[in-house]
């Protein structure tokens, strides 16, 4: 499902059209709103409308504040307090929604994100193109041994040149079954017997593989997708959701720069320690020799704290 003409006539019309308005607007966003942005092999992110910016979360914050809170009249100073002190209202002040458009497993994973409201292109009432997802040769990789829902070293030759033959294959095979049970011309949409109505489109979507793309209007207010950003842009996070939310970072550096950084800061390149993992360490900076066996944490809680303070 690429871009529409109807689509592209759409976004051209509304990137031309200016209004007048007493609003707060952000400047480089407004520099790439409405443009698709690439993700994948056929798939976008595009902000179709945003309210709000840095300076509303420091306005929501001095309303709750209420007096006595004039010295902290510096916007960044008070937003990177706000953030690293976990007082999260102010930044729900702000919103975005999104068009995007990826494969229908990455959906799945999207969607249990359920602080967002989602309008999603309907099978029911429209042709599903035949458009889907094929992962590079980089990221084609064996079940990890390690991680149950992670990959372990990537595949090559004739077992890797396998997989990506039956990807297409299958896929092209599911969609031209997929126009058959419906009964249409693939170059029309058109019926190709008239004595035949074909199957319904609610039914015939359910041959339909989870690589294939779909679309949806995406609303969300800035501190739950800072959430979302928190957990799909992490490096564990699969790479297919991940590239989503990168894309997504940089739409939120544009638009809130100041909690962008502070987001960076106190979020994405922190880390938080148990109560068991702040005495180890306070008993290492003492000289201490600790061992997991006598650091009160599982092998697994011990090397996720190596990890962190290595």
């Amino acid at each position: 499902m690429a871009l529409t003409p109807e689509q592209l006539a759409e976004i051209k019309e509304a990137s031309q059209r200016e209004y007048k308005t007493k609003r707060s607007v952000a400047p480089e966003l407004e520099e790439i709103l409405f443009e698709p942005i690439p993700v994948l092999d056929h798939g976008f992110i595009r902000v179709v409308d945003y309210m709000g910016d840095d300076a509303a979360i420091v306005q929501a914050a001095r309303v709750s504040y209420g007096r006595g809170t004039k010295k902290l009249n510096e916007d960044r100073g008070l937003i990177r307090y706000l953030m690293r002190h976990w007082h999260t209202t102010p930044f729900e002040m702000c919103e975005i929604k999104f068009h995007v458009k990826l494969p229908i497993f990455v959906a799945r994973q999207w969607i249990r994100h359920r602080t967002a409201n989602v309008n999603e292109y309907s099978a029911r009432y429209s042709i599903l193109d035949s458009e889907f997802y094929l992962p590079k040769a980089e990221h084609l990789a064996a079940q990890s041994q390690n991680n149950k829902q992670g990959r372990g070293k990537l595949l090559v030759g004739e077992e890797a040149a396998r997989v990506m033959e039956l990807l297409k294959s299958d896929a092209e095979r599911c969609h031209k079954h997929y126009v058959e049970m419906l009964n249409l011309d693939p170059a029309t949409d058109g019926k190709l017997e008239e004595d035949k109505e074909g199957l319904a489109r609610e039914l015939a979507r359910m041959n339909i593989p989870v690589n294939f793309y779909t679309q949806w209007y995406w609303k969300i207010d800035l501190h739950n997708l800072l959430h979302f950003v928190r957990l799909r842009a992490d490096p564990h996070a699969q790479y297919e959701i991940r590239v989503y939310a990168d894309a997504i970072l940089d739409v939120i550096k544009r638009w809130v720069p100041h909690t962008y950084e502070a987001f960076m800061s106190y979020r994405a390149n922190s880390a938080s320690l148990s109560a068991e993992g702040l005495a180890a360490l306070k008993r290492m900076l003492a000289g201490e020799t600790v061992t997991q066996e006598n650091s009160g944490m599982s092998k697994r809680e011990w090397e996720e704290f190596l990890e962190c303070i290595k």
